[in-house]
Parts: C-alpha cells; sequence; structure tokens
C-alpha cells in the first residue's frame, strides 16, 4: 500500500470525525482516571492527542515549526476542550486536503521526511491514541475496513522503530481470526483482546 494522499485523505476525514465524537464524550470525572498507557492518567494522554494530531497536524500541513511548549498545554483546562479540539481537527483536515501539501519533504526539526509518511503518521497517531481515549473513558473507536488496513500497513512499516523509542510496547498475541484491526493495535502494543466479542470496527 503506498502512503499517498488519495489513500489517506479519506481517512484523515473519517477518522478525524471519529476523534471529535470520542472527545465530546470525555467526561470530566475520567481525566484523572488511569489510562493504561504507562503512568499517563487520561488528562495526560488526553493533551498528548490533542496537541500532536490536532496543532501539531495543522503545523505539519502548513509546513510551521511546532510550538515550544505544545507538549506542555494542558488543554483540559478549558471546558470546551472537545469543541476547539473538533475545530482544529477540522482545520487540519482543510489544511492537509490540498494536494501540494503531500508533495516534497517535510522539516521535523530533527530531520526532514516525505509528506506523505508524516501524514501517515500523523493519522496513525489520531486513530491509536482515539483508542487509547476511548477504551479509558468506556468507548470504542470505530474505523471502517479501509481505515483498519491502512494503519496495520501503517503500524507494520513502523512498529521496529516506535519499539526501539518505547513508543509501543510488545505485540500482543492474540487468537486465529482476529480483524486486521485488532491486529493492528495488538501490533502496536495495545490489547484489543478484552474488547474481541464487540464489534472493533
Amino acid at each position: 500500500m503506498e502512503e499517498r494522499r488519495d489513500t489517506i485523505q479519506p481517512h484523515l476525514i473519517e477518522c478525524a470525525t471519529e476523534a471529535a465524537r470520542v472527545a465530546a464524550a470525555v467526561k470530566p470525572d475520567r481525566l484523572g482516571a488511569a489510562s493504561g498507557c504507562g503512568d499517563w492518567d487520561v488528562r495526560t494522554l488526553v493533551n498528548h492527542w490533542v496537541a500532536y494530531t490536532g496543532d501539531g497536524m495543522l503545523h505539519r500541513a502548513r509546513r510551521e515549526p511546532l510550538p515550544e511548549d505544545l507538549a506542555d498545554r494542558d488543554f483540559t483546562a478549558a471546558d470546551d476542550w472537545a469543541e476547539r479540539y473538533a475545530d482544529r481537527l477540522d482545520e487540519a483536515v482543510a489544511a492537509w486536503s490540498e494536494p501540494a501539501v503531500w508533495e516534497g519533504d517535510t522539516d521535523l526539526g530533527h530531520a526532514t521526511q516525505p509528506a506523505a509518511e508524516v501524514a501517515a503518521l500523523l493519522w496513525a497517531e489520531l486513530v491509536l491514541h482515539g483508542w487509547d481515549v476511548a477504551r479509558a473513558t468506556g468507548q470504542e473507536f470505530h474505523v471502517s475496513d479501509g481505515a483498519a488496513a491502512l494503519l496495520l500497513h501503517v503500524v507494520e512499516k513502523n512498529a521496529a522503530l516506535y519499539r526501539q523509542y518505547e513508543g509501543f510496547a510488545d505485540p500482543v498475541p492474540l487468537p486465529d481470526g482476529a480483524s486486521v484491526y485488532a491486529r493492528a493495535l495488538a501490533l502496536s502494543g495495545r490489547d484489543p483482546r478484552p474488547l474481541m466479542n464487540s464489534p472493533l470496527e
């Protein structure tokens, strides 16, 4: 599967909508709960998710450096953080809808990378952490079959590197017949087995 605008953009639109839905359903009293992502609570997880898939995705499309304080911002301090995140996602999706944005390389500060690869990684971050947030708050993060296939491709391509830098935990073993979505989640170190009896797509 090639990473290019026509294979990623439709799923970016789809999953940004799903991310906004999940964010809107996060109740304030869940923000202090354990997230299942190391020692992060839900607030820390949400702030990371919002920072890099909202603001971060928009800045990368515009070829702008990320704000120095981005990783330290508490987006959830605002009562309407979910609405603001949805608006930021809309801006990011609109920015990535321009064909020229997918051309050439993106300067990441420490390195450059083809823009389409950057988009694929940001999109995977949107889905994987969206799944994390959904799981931690009693929800599901739904994806289409096409999005699941793309996620598996991106995870397979980058899992070794992410694991090297502790971005992914070890793969989780799954029973035969697991869905493509479940396989992608498991390869990224997430455990979809508690949800195997409910629809994952």
